[in-house]
């Protein structure tokens, strides 16, 4: 459950709620919590300080709703193959490093633990997309396409880590090129990877 606000009566307009979510990550990644404020949002939306209301009460619900829409799409997906499998968590972690919303996440790495609501969503969102990526690397186990004693801790620390570091270190004026192509960069990783834990 999310901490969305709805006022009884209003239909809500989908495309309002995405431009009002986009509005908040892009503040909150520029201006930090502090910064951060229901009428801010909504100039940067482009919409009336009142639609921001009828659809959340307090500032932390709106940030709540808006990590969640934006940025929860790490799931425990089964393409079939642990190479394809590492793949797609490999570009979600490129995605969310080199793309749009890579100055909110900075943000919430060093800022949600203090901001009331927001902190113990972001940690149950997190936890859960552990959980997921490890049932990925155990699935492949079970299946044999890797050693049964490959370590999945740091099998995703060295996939999620290289996927984090090689974003987070992509000059500025390279970036956009990088989150053009994370397929591409994904699959050379994912490679590498499974070279050095796959059973002869």
């Amino acid at each position: 459950m999310t901490a969305t606000h709805v006022t009884a009566g209003r239909p809500r307009d989908p495309d309002v709620d995405r431009r009002i979510a986009q509005a908040a990550l892009d503040l909150f990644g520029q201006a930090g919590w502090s910064g951060f404020s229901m009428e801010a949002v909504a100039r940067r939306a482009g919409v009336g300080k009142a639609s921001v209301y009828l659809r959340w009460s307090t500032k932390e619900a709106l940030l709540t709703d808006a990590v969640t829409m934006r940025l929860a799409r790490v799931a425990d997906a089964d393409t079939g193959t642990l190479r394809g499998d590492l793949t797609k968590l490999a570009v979600h972690m490129l995605e969310l490093y080199a793309g749009r919303d890579s100055q909110a996440v900075l943000r919430l790495h060093v800022e949600a633990a203090a901001i009331p609501g927001v902190a113990e969503h972001y940690a149950q969102m997190r936890h859960a997309q552990v959980l997921a990526a490890r049932a990925i690397v155990r699935r492949g186990i079970d299946r044999g396409e890797i050693a049964a004693d490959t370590s999945v801790t740091l099998l995703l620390d060295t996939l999620i880590g290289g996927a984090m570091m090689h974003a987070m270190v992509t000059p500025d004026d390279r970036r956009a090129d990088l989150a053009r192509s994370t397929g591409a960069y994904a699959a050379q990783l994912v490679s590498f990877l499974l070279r050095a834990v796959t059973p002869a």
